[in-house]
């Protein structure tokens, strides 16, 4: 079991500590679930006051906030504790499940794929024909990299994954439990005799940048022609679902369970709550802001922040909101 003093912790989170404990820290926890040898963080003033009820030897705590540690407890002061709390966690990240063998003697691999140096494919793993995956790439059992795939440097794909045909995966990505990359987009139209509907052929695939991070049992499809884009650092929730040929920009932000249709294009830095629907063809500029559960079926510019079904400035819907509200009693 990991464990750190106080003073190891603050030499990586650079805060200023208050008061001391002499318990040896064992990892992180909320403040009414603490043990004395367990941390806490406080980045809300509303936890303050469960502060002395709490059984943890230590908090991370915003600077601006006013709060006796006690006796042999200790504060670390720092400029944002949610960020101070990602770094502490990294302290406690338990070890990678186990490879005995680099490549698993029940993996399928192609004659033709090619495998980079130090790259770990599992038990159970289909590798196709041209595939190509970088160095350091780690597979875990039962993944699915279909022919003419590339796979880039220290990716690591979670079990049950399928990447079909001729996708591209960049450096540094990773790919979360049953995500589906390049399924056929949704795309029928009603046939001539108008007794049926015709398929049509999505012949494009996905292209996730560097540094993109996809949810388990989201999928992404591939474009009717050319590539479904994800931008570099973009990083998608759970059960998120994005559509032919749409594009998102760099280091976007999607919550579980919210949706692009087809061709949409998104900015870069744009944040979408969970639920949000968007529609097909339409741009969400750069720095957007879609709160949760809204619809959105205009273009939206730069800088804004939407909400509401159908979607629209933040301001306006909370006072439509209030109205309603208003009239209804």
């Amino acid at each position: 079991m990991k464990s750190f003093s106080i003073q190891e912790i603050n030499s990586i989170l650079q805060g200023t500590i208050i008061g001391n404990t002499s318990e040896s820290i064992t990892g992180p926890e909320q403040l009414e679930m603490a043990s004395t040898s367990q941390i806490s963080f406080i980045g809300h003033k509303k936890y303050l006051k469960f502060w002395e009820s709490s059984k943890a030897c230590a908090a991370i705590i915003n600077q601006e906030f006013e709060l006796e540690p006690g006796e042999n407890r200790a504060l670390i002061k720092v400029k944002n504790a949610d960020l101070a709390m990602a770094q502490l966690l990294e302290m406690f990240v338990a070890d990678a499940p186990i490879f005995d063998q680099e490549i698993h003697p029940t993996a399928v691999i192609h004659s033709t794929a090619t495998i980079g140096i130090k790259t770990r494919i599992g038990a159970g793993c289909y590798i196709g024909a041209g595939v190509i995956i970088g160095n350091e790439v780690t597979l875990y059992p039962n993944t699915t990299i279909l022919d003419q795939t590339k796979i880039g440097d220290h990716t690591t794909i979670w079990s049950g994954t399928v990447v079909r045909e001729r996708c591209i995966v960049g450096h540094h990505c990773i790919i979360h439990p049953n995500a589906t990359i390049g399924a056929d987009g949704f795309g029928f139209r009603p046939s001539a005799d108008g007794r049926g509907l015709v398929k049509i052929p999505h012949i494009g695939n996905v292209v996730l940048g560097n540094y993109v991070e996809v949810g388990s049992s989201t999928c992404i499809d591939r474009a009717k022609f050319s590539s479904t884009i994800i931008g570099d650092g973009t990083k998608l929730d759970n059960l998120v679902q994005i559509g032919h040929n749409s594009k998102t920009g760099r280091s976007c932000l999607m919550a579980g369970s919210s949706g692009l249709a087809g061709s949409v294009t998104i900015g870069d830095g744009v944040i979408i709550g969970g639920g949000v629907c968007v529609s097909d063809h339409v741009t969400v500029g750069n720095g957007v802001l879609i709160g949760g559960m809204s619809g959105v079926i205009n273009d939206v510019e730069d800088g804004k922040k939407v909400l509401g079904y159908p979607a629209i400035e933040a301001r306006d819907c909370l006072k439509q909101w209030s109205y309603l509200r208003k009239a209804i009693k």
